[in-house]
């Protein structure tokens, strides 16, 4: 699928300071090394006025292509939430749905109190159940490998548990995950956390059918969706770029090789929290769906009034991030920002110190990718790169400052 790019003026934005977002990345990220190469995807109203294409992301030097397959990561989670929001509008299940109705494994999970690293652990009793609705906001009390904070990411990452080529399917995940405790009671804080793969493990459960089929006939067979899955297909292995990832003071070296790489293969994990491969137009598609109020092209996946919802705070009490996250990392700058069902949602944009709009709505992916839709102005920013982890840079920031600089005219 190809992007045309129409006048920019025609839409309030001023073509030349529109360019200097890819004149930034060349000489901040490209020219130093930071990033081999970039993708930036700019559209207002719903129409492309912006697709730049910079550097390669191959060891070979080979340009990088305009239809290249980007792992996503945590751009995924999205995509997973709305295909559980889609099983709420049938009825099928409601936010506040006890998460142990559905995968009975977590129905005896306690909170931590004691133990671990070699020390059975000591639990406490929740205060209350874990509800479908801390799995979208990341309230249920789980964690991430990635976390190094406490006995219980330890465990994450002596079972090799996020490993999506590893010994646990979808099912044997949630029965291992079952077996540990939760850092904190449901509803109590904010954690980046395996919680939307969960998610996904409760949508597969309550469709009777895996999770890459649920996907395929919810999201992207209606959407055009043709370039996105759990891996690359062997007919487009050759657009999947290579992936770095930055060692503190060492430097980037390869994380995964296109040639030998772990998204060229269906993955024993089918992982709702980081697992896709997609392009820029296809999660456009997916973003410019969620700025029509859940349509695109005749295709309805989710009403308006649910999109209203999934981007809404629903953070206990209104919180922001800052008075409720616990978590060392995650894809969010946590001032005046909340979360909704399955994007960080900005809350008061003077607080997080760059343009930006009250609803603003998206999120971002391990290898620096990123996604910002913003409903006031009818704008979408697609980032699209293959470097890990994203909190490295403030490339984020950045190009959401270059990109409303350009504007000419607001809607607001």
């Amino acid at each position: 699928m190809t992007i045309t790019a129409t006048d920019p003026a025609k839409h309030g934005l001023d073509p030349e300071r529109l360019m200097r977002a890819d004149a930034f990345l060349k000489e901040k990220y490209i020219d130093t090394g930071r990033f081999p190469g970039t993708q930036l995807l700019v559209s207002r109203n719903g129409e492309p006025v912006h697709f730049s294409t910079q550097g390669s992301l191959r060891e070979d030097g080979v340009p990088l292509a305009e239809d290249s397959l980007f792992r996503i990561a945590s751009m995924t989670k999205p995509v997973t939430s709305a295909a559980f929001m889609t099983l709420f509008e049938e009825g099928r299940v409601q936010l506040d749905t006890p998460v142990a109705r559905v995968l009975p494994e977590l129905a005896e999970v306690g909170v931590l109190a004691g133990g671990g690293s070699g020390v059975p652990f000591l639990t406490e009793p929740v205060t209350r159940p874990m509800q479908m609705v801390d799995l979208l906001r990341h309230t249920a009390g789980f964690t991430y490998s990635f976390q190094y904070r406490s006995a219980v990411d330890h465990a994450h990452r002596e079972l090799k548990l996020e490993n999506t080529h590893g010994n646990f399917d979808l099912d044997g995940f949630v029965r291992e995950l079952g077996k540990l405790p939760l850092e904190f009671s449901p509803g109590d804080a904010w954690n980046y956390s395996v919680a939307t793969d969960v998610l996904g493990a409760v949508v597969q459960r309550l469709a009777d059918k895996p999770l890459d089929e649920v996907f395929q006939e919810r999201i992207f067979a209606p959407l055009d969706m043709v370039d996105t899955g759990f891996f690359a297909p062997p007919e487009k292995h050759d657009r999947l770029p290579d992936c770095w990832f930055v060692d503190p003071g060492k430097g980037k070296r390869l994380f995964d090789s296109r040639a030998k790489s772990a998204w060229g293969a269906k993955p024993t994990l089918l992982s709702g929290g980081g697992g896709l491969v997609s392009t820029s137009a296809d999660y456009h598609r997916f973003a410019h769906a969620f700025l029509n109020g859940g349509e695109l092209d005749g295709a309805r996946i989710l009403s308006p009034k649910t999109v209203a919802l999934m981007t809404s705070n629903h953070l206990p009490g209104g919180a922001d991030l800052t008075q409720i996250s616990r978590s060392l990392f995650s894809e969010a700058n946590n001032e005046g920002v909340g979360f909704g069902l399955g994007f960080s949602v900005t809350m008061a944009p003077h607080r997080s110190l760059v343009p930006g709009s009250v609803g603003e709505y998206g999120w971002g992916g391990y290898f620096s990718t990123a996604l910002t839709i913003d409903p006031v102005e009818k704008l979408i920013v697609i980032f699209m790169t293959q470097v890990g982890p994203s909190m490295q840079y403030n490339v984020r920031r950045e190009l959401k400052t270059i990109i409303h600089g350009a504007m000419t005219e607001s809607y607001a």
